[in-house]
């Protein structure tokens, strides 16, 4: 209960203050990832007010901002294209089904394989395709753009000087629009990027013939973006456990995220995730708890309830500007500084994984080639088993040292001399582990070389692992350690 009551009303000043900021912010993003997607902006919009208000509640990581994204807006426009909106509802709604059900088989825990390299790849791929995105807003822009967004910049960098009370994002945007309304400025606006209806999500079942049928249509779409969706998410949940110096429940986050597609599906939303863009914002504005990311779609409710007429209003500029804060704060700029003073094969990862999703435009396929890449070399520097022979008692004894599995196999093999060895040798594996079947095969292989030459192998030094992954081939074992 005290943890509970912590992450509620722990930080009620700073986190809806910084609720507010955020939801502010994410009306451009909402309506951009509607246009990708091919949907009606208020798609979503209203995705990041339904995730926003569950995630708060079922979420595992206080203070992370959750809505539509554009990670998952990319996969669902073949769907929306050829099937349209009513299977778009239903495929978000089977996204959260999916999602609990890798929860509950505890897939949180699998984020630890994701190397420090590919992680700090993610963000800075992340931060480039961030301000990539804001350079739309550019096209056609007057001078006056340009100054708005440096006015923003200048607010957010040096107001914590004098004022640290009210986020500086927040008074960028407050006092951005103010002027802009007073002075009747000619700029793009948020009104400018789509149709805003003051009117809420409501329940609604979509309208779809349920059958096995429509579930074959639906699980490719649903199984890719549950994936897509809570790689970001967990990997968003990493950087702002770093952030905050906390810890996070990525088992709960993912059934978070699944319980908050599942009802977002059920109220017209769009599927959605994690947003680091967002949790950044949260972050840096003082968001801290569960009330800053409720108060973030709570807020995106009234603004468009009650106060869509000024929201319209907001100039484009100063979201712009607290987007490139984004930026800046979110680029690991070390990375870059200290890439000479880190090994090789990591920079090289890092490198990779940034240029992949900048390419490609997919996080996803960024982190897995870094993953796997990263996997590639460590498998690599772990094959350099070694082999040492001596005479023990008028015996020859092979003592191996290393981890024994399939990348070290072949060598394991070619160590033993059969035709110039005596008519008994032993292998002493004290020094090493046998982890898979293929270095289970490589034993076989030299134990049937000995005897084409009617010599005997015995094997001794055995943990209890490797013991019992040989016994169970038919393997006679001896488990002194000699």
């Amino acid at each position: 209960m005290n943890t509970l009551k912590q992450q509620w009303f722990g930080n009620i000043r700073g986190d809806v203050l910084a609720g507010i900021t955020v939801a502010l912010a994410l009306i451009p993003e909402a309506i951009a990832f509607s246009i990708i997607a091919g949907v009606d902006p208020m798609v979503g919009l209203y995705a990041s007010i339904t995730i926003a208000i569950v995630i708060s509640i079922a979420g595992g990581r206080p203070g992370m901002i959750s809505a539509a994204t554009g990670a998952m807006a990319v996969l669902m426009v073949g769907l929306v294209k050829d099937y349209g909106l009513e299977y778009l509802f239903a495929a978000t709604i089977l996204t959260g089904i999916i999602q609990f059900i890798l929860g509950i088989f505890k897939v949180g825990k699998f984020i630890t394989f994701v190397p420090h390299s590919v992680l700090t790849g993610f963000v800075n791929a992340l931060a480039i395709l961030i301000f990539m995105a804001q350079l739309t807003h550019f096209t056609g822009a007057n001078w006056i753009m340009y100054a708005m967004v440096a006015g923003t910049l200048a607010i957010i960098y040096l107001l914590p000087r004098f004022i640290k009370g009210v986020p500086a994002p927040l008074i960028a945007i407050i006092v951005m629009t103010i002027i802009t309304v007073v002075f009747h400025l000619d700029v793009k606006q948020v009104g400018d990027m789509g149709n805003l209806t003051s009117t809420l999500p409501m329940f609604h079942l979509p309208n779809i013939e349920w059958s096995f049928n429509t579930l074959m249509i639906l699980l490719p779409y649903s199984f890719t973006m549950a994936l897509v969706g809570l790689l970001e998410s967990l990997l968003t949940a990493t950087i702002v456990d770093e952030m905050t110096e906390t810890k996070s429940n990525k088992n709960r986050e993912v059934r978070g995220q699944g319980i908050a597609n599942f009802v977002n599906g059920l109220f017209g939303g769009m599927g959605g995730c994690a947003m680091i863009g967002q949790s950044v914002i949260n972050v840096k504005s003082g968001g801290r708890g569960r009330l800053s990311t409720f108060t973030a779609g709570a807020f995106l409710a009234i603004l468009l309830l009650l106060l869509s007429g000024v929201v319209k209003q907001v100039p484009m500029g100063a979201l712009v500007g607290v987007m490139f804060m984004v930026c800046i704060g979110t680029f690991d700029w070390s990375s870059v500084k200290n890439i000479a003073r880190v090994p090789r094969a990591e920079a090289f990862v890092m490198v990779v994984t940034v240029v992949i999703v900048v390419i490609t435009n997919d996080l996803s396929i960024g982190v897995l080639v870094g993953v796997v890449l990263s996997a590639l070399h460590f498998g690599w520097k772990q094959a350099k088993i070694r082999v040492h022979s001596s005479e023990e008692q008028g015996q020859k004894v092979y003592r191996v040292h290393g981890p024994f599995f399939f990348g070290s196999s072949s060598r394991f093999v070619d160590e033993f001399h059969a035709e110039t060895d005596p008519g008994e040798i032993t292998i002493d594996f004290g020094g090493s582990h046998i982890w898979d079947n293929t270095a289970v095969v490589a034993i076989g292989k030299v134990k049937f070389k000995y005897a084409k030459l009617g010599k005997t192998v015995h094997l001794r030094g055995l943990n209890e692992e490797s013991s019992r992954l040989l016994e169970r081939s038919g393997f006679a074992v001896s488990q002194s350690h000699g």
